[in-house]
């Protein structure tokens, strides 16, 4: 899943790079890179949880999701702060097309 958000991250970057400049390109890899560190938050916050039966393992998903979710308004945050030169269209349709290939990894299966 994470392999999939980075390949997508990078073919915007570069699209971004190609279509509005340097700025838009790092735009798109900031976007991109709030989800994949926000995933690999939530895999690394599931792991440390030792779920036992199901009602363990739902409240253990429950709380990697929502240290995934402050994680994600922290990232946002500080990109939009700190960034000054963002370009708002690379940056948000890297974040929207990754968002949605998370999901799309868990519909199809391999």
């Amino acid at each position: 899943m994470l392999l999939w958000q980075a390949v997508a991250t990078a073919a915007v970057a570069v699209v971004a790079g190609f279509w509005a400049g340097g700025d838009a390109a790092w735009s798109a890899v900031l976007g991109g890179t709030v989800n994949l560190a926000a995933n690999a938050m939530y895999g690394f916050a599931y792991g440390l949880m030792r779920p036992t039966g199901p009602g363990g393992a739902v409240i253990a998903a429950v709380r990697a999701e929502a240290s995934k979710i402050l994680l994600v308004l922290l990232l946002l945050l500080a990109v939009v702060v700190l960034f000054r030169e963002l370009v708002l269209a690379a940056f948000l349709a890297t974040f929207i097309l990754t968002a949605l290939l998370f999901r799309l990894v868990l519909i199809v299966r391999d």
